[in-house]
């Protein structure tokens, strides 16, 4: 995946169910967990491309979503 990319919605088709234990959570596909920490890496050496740092905010909004919705389920199943 080398498309940069300015809004969460836009990585909608990179969204995965994943049961994990007695969850089904929230994760990113394969492609764009391995784009992300692409993209961590270069701006740890200070070498993202405005494209590339509009690309990682989108993709960092949607890991808090997820986290949060993750981390809701998760309570929710543990209050029953």
């Amino acid at each position: 995946m080398t498309t940069t990319l300015g809004k969460p919605s836009s990585l909608i088709h990179e969204i995965c169910i994943e049961k994990v234990d007695r969850w089904n959570l929230f994760k990113f596909s394969e492609s764009l967990q391995m784009r992300m920490e692409d993209l961590l890496e270069k701006k740890k050496a200070d070498l993202l491309s405005p494209e590339e740092m509009a690309e990682l905010d989108a993709i960092g909004e949607l890991d808090r979503i997820f986290t949060h919705i993750n981390a809701m389920v998760a309570a929710q199943n543990a209050n029953q």
